[in-house]
């Protein structure tokens, strides 16, 4: 039997991290509850679900709308759940959206869609929503969520590329601005790639990291939590967010004293405050003090 359906598939992260540390049965027990909870979320929004996969979810959902409220429903949820839990059972949850034709055979379910939500949840990150074009379609944006352009993205098996969103859900301060930084580096080309194929480094205080475009967001501070770490004073806990929109790799500040950014090959530096803009070829970061300081923290980066 065909119909059309919204099809959502989760995973677990670190659920082989779990087993290892707690053994089987105290693992199978943790993982068991929260893709119970996950099932249950699903099924409270209209979804049916088809089956699940060890750490995985695969649910159907009549429409987008109810699709989308479930996923966005499941991670603020998920969010408070897992901060009431020991450290090693927090397990963050990903999520991929697809909508089309479905073909429903016994307890399993197959088709594009099938593929496509199951191919963007591998991709997607911790605590993500990833979601194909098809399955926002005729969707409003709840409030506090923004739905961000990804771009195309190519699905193994696929001859076209998917066209991607990420739908974010976190309730934070946004920048309804877009700042371009005079003319763009001569070798950046937004339609050169798919939106995978991209990277930025970052380097500062003997440190050198690389991130792939499907790892972003990222974020830049002073304490443990993130994943680029600057310790100085004068950078904030959580100081920026390095962001993958649009074939475009974002700096968007979140500081309370702000960023400068300087690209290389001229040009007057650029001020961000709770503000964004284009990260293209290569250059610096000044975070919470302008270049003029020499002892302002300094975080180089190259994007390619």
């Amino acid at each position: 039997m065909s119909v059309h359906s919204t099809v959502v598939f989760t995973d677990l992260i670190g659920s082989t991290g779990v087993f290892e540390a707690l053994g089987n049965v105290k693992a199978t027990q943790v993982v068991r509850e929260v893709t119970q909870w996950i099932a249950s979320v699903c099924e409270s929004n209209g979804g049916r679900v088809v089956k699940t996969m060890g750490d995985g979810v695969l649910a159907l959902f009549p429409s987008n709308s109810c699709a989308i409220d479930a996923v966005v429903e499941m991670q603020r949820k998920h969010q408070q759940r897992i901060q009431q839990l020991p450290e090693m059972q927090r397990l963050p949850i990903r999520i991929g959206v697809a909508s089309g034709d479905v073909e429903i055979v016994a307890d399993d379910c197959y088709g594009d869609a099938v593929n496509v939500a199951s191919r963007l949840s591998d991709l997607s990150g911790a605590h993500q929503i990833w979601a194909s074009s098809a399955a926002l379609e005729g969707v409003r944006e709840p409030d506090g969520v923004r739905f961000r352009v990804l771009g195309p993205i190519h699905i193994r098996g696929r001859a076209e590329p998917c066209s991607v969103y990420q739908i974010e859900w976190q309730e934070e301060a946004q920048s309804d601005f877009l700042t371009m930084q005079a003319a763009l580096d001569p070798m950046f080309d937004i339609n050169k790639n798919d939106v995978l194929g991209g990277q930025i480094e970052l380097s500062c205080q003997g440190q050198t990291k690389t991130f792939r475009s499907f790892e972003l967001p990222i974020h830049i501070g002073r304490v443990r939590q993130v994943e680029f770490v600057v310790n100085d004073p004068r950078v904030s806990r959580t100081h920026a967010r390095i962001d993958w929109r649009n074939g475009c790799v974002m700096l968007v500040d979140v500081s309370s004293y702000g960023c400068w950014v300087r690209f290389s090959g001229g040009g007057s530096d650029l001020l961000l405050r709770r503000d964004e803009c284009v990260l293209h070829g290569r250059g610096e970061i000044a975070l919470g003090a302008s270049f003029a300081d020499l002892n302002v923290p300094t975080v180089s980066f190259q994007v390619s």
